[in-house]
């Protein structure tokens, strides 16, 4: 079992077509949610995702049935609206993601929900995650890595900061131990199921047989727990880390909630009254794993071997294509209408993402792709499909030994930028922390870490006169938003923390311009691929027409001779 969340709930997202609404529908559908609706007023009858898009959540509960949970998406100050229309139209219980919800519209919600028999988790939280049964929000980032992560096991996790949500199982999972499900209750001072609740829940869940709480100092969410616990409600083991040690009094710690005020909310009196009643304490973070194992037994998720599949059930289904006699369609476009009246970069962004854009948009794309058509005649790439050429090799195999070429250290910085962007967005948004905050203390570990920064920084070029051009483009066509915002931000927190300029180079703008146009992080490298080959093509066709069989290929010392 687990909690919260399993793959027979129906799951809505309120505000779907919106960027995060369409990249957490995205992570959602890819980890086992069953996502039956998304809503946006105004966009009824589109198509989100693969999810039908519905004017308003009555609507879409009559046309799909019922609806177990509603994830938001939407701006704060539209949260109050949008929680009041799912609890009025029988929802029962509403994952409220964004931050910086008024808190008198947090205190009607919880009066509407408390009328209604609903509950609500948030606001100010990355979500719920029930590993291999499924997500609701913003958890794990990524299906993928949701699945490389986190395992199904006996431990459940209740925290007040998104970060170390993911962080405590992530580091259980390192140490064989696996979660029933993960929980982020919120960084707010107000939550919909602070810990005390969510223990609750846990104690009835018969795969649950510990909890690791992630308490911080402010509100009395832990001394509730404590409660819990003494009144006998709550038996089973409580491995708790409290954070704030060091906070002074009026000094709030990473979230709104996490405040001391007079001789409340301290991180001594917590720990104090959890130690009272018999919670294990671990004063460290990295404690966390050792001292879970030595209550609950580590143990491994063996895989069970499914059975072959039978002819019937080899029948499978893309979304992508479709060839009827006389006609070929792309994601639901005829290519013959669509030749002649869209660019090829227009295309590309309607095979990756099934929406044609603008000719705005088409024209960035065509911009973002000719700036990584060629870097020279030394990067591996060219000298490796070169190489290629010169022992015989035809065009095709010379490319595709240039492609195979590109890989973490060479045409790898575009994903891994993407990532980090991503990860400085999430880390904002989970602590409430502007993009200039964020970016000072994700740069700062970086930092401490000796971990250099992706799509920064150029061998050659002090100021890569590609990167100022592509982002003035995103900003004409209307798409520079948070990530672009944000890329500039680690930029300057670098130069502040080091006292030297880092510029971004072209694969940090590429990143940065891509997530903001809803690329999902595992495509981001395929750009610079697509935008490499026909440089590539061209540098196995001098190879072929110019140089000598089997010659040997100096990597730099070479000169320009064309026009």
């Amino acid at each position: 079992m687990s909690i919260l969340i399993d793959p027979d709930k129906r799951v809505l997202i309120q505000g779907i077509t919106g960027r995060e609404g369409l990249t957490r529908a995205r992570l959602m559908r890819g980890y086992h949610t069953q996502v039956v609706a998304g809503v946006t007023p105004g966009k009824g009858g589109a198509d989100a995702e693969g999810v039908p898009v519905f004017d308003s959540v009555r609507g879409a509960w009559e046309a799909v049935g019922s609806i177990d949970i509603s994830v938001l998406f939407v701006p704060a100050a539209l949260v109050k609206n949008a929680a009041l229309e799912a609890i009025d139209a029988g929802v029962k219980l509403l994952v409220i993601v964004p931050d910086r919800v008024p808190i008198y519209d947090v205190l009607e919600i919880d009066s509407a929900a408390r009328a209604a028999g609903a509950q609500f988790i948030g606001p100010n939280t990355l979500g719920v995650l029930s590993p291999d049964k499924g997500v609701l929000g913003m958890m794990g980032g990524q299906a993928a890595s949701a699945k490389d992560w986190f395992f199904p096991g006996p431990v459940g996790v209740t925290s007040r900061s998104g970060g170390m949500t993911t962080s405590t199982a992530y580091y259980l999972a390192q140490a064989g131990i696996g979660a029933s499900t993960l929980v982020h209750v919120g960084g707010d001072a107000i939550v919909g199921l602070p810990h005390a609740e969510v223990l609750k829940l846990f104690q009835a869940d018969p795969q649950t047989e510990a909890v690791v709480m992630f308490g911080e100092i402010g509100t009395s969410q832990e001394e509730a727990a404590a409660a819990l616990i003494e009144s006998g409600a709550f038996t089973k083991p409580l491995i708790a880390y409290i954070g704030g040690k060091a906070a002074k009094n009026g000094t709030r710690f990473s979230h709104a909630g996490a405040i001391i005020e007079g001789d409340r909310g301290t991180h001594a009196s917590k720990v104090a009254r959890l130690r009272e009643v018999g919670a294990h304490i671990v004063e460290s973070f990295a404690d966390i794993p050792r001292v879970t194992a030595s209550i609950v037994k580590p143990r491994k998720v063996v895989p069970v071997s499914k059975p072959e599949p039978d002819e019937a059930s080899l029948h499978w289904k893309t979304a992508i294509t479709d060839i009827k006699p006389n006609e070929i369609r792309l994601r639901g476009q005829r290519i013959d209408e669509l030749m002649g009246r869209v660019s090829f970069s227009q295309a590309i962004y309607l095979a990756l993402t099934g929406d044609l854009p603008s000719e705005p948009v088409g024209r960035l794309l065509d911009a973002l792709l000719v700036s990584s058509l060629d870097h020279g005649a030394s990067p591996p790439s060219a000298l490796a499909a070169r190489t290629s050429a010169s022992t015989g090799a035809p065009i095709n195999a010379a490319v595709a030994v240039g492609l195979l070429s590109i890989n973490k250290h060479h045409g790898g910085a575009v994903e891994d930028c993407m990532r980090l962007i991503q990860s400085a967005l999430d880390l904002a948004r989970a602590d409430n922390l502007t993009p200039e905050a964020a970016a000072d203390k994700l740069v700062e570990a970086k930092r401490a870490a000796k971990v250099r920064l992706p799509g920064f920084g150029h061998r050659i070029h002090t100021a890569d006169p590609r990167t100022a051009r592509l982002l003035d483009l995103a900003a004409e066509a209307g798409v520079a938003g948070e990530a672009v915002t944000m890329v500039a931000a680690l930029r300057d927190a670098w130069a502040r923390q080091s006292g030297k300029p880092l510029p971004i180079n072209v694969d940090g703008a590429m990143a940065a311009v891509l997530l903001d146009l809803r690329i999902p992080i595992e495509l981001g490298n395929t750009f610079f691929m697509m935008a490499r080959v026909p440089g590539l093509v061209a540098h196995v066709y001098e190879e072929q027409t110019r140089e000598r069989p089997m010659r040997r290929i100096h990597p730099t010392d070479h000169e320009y001779d064309g026009q």
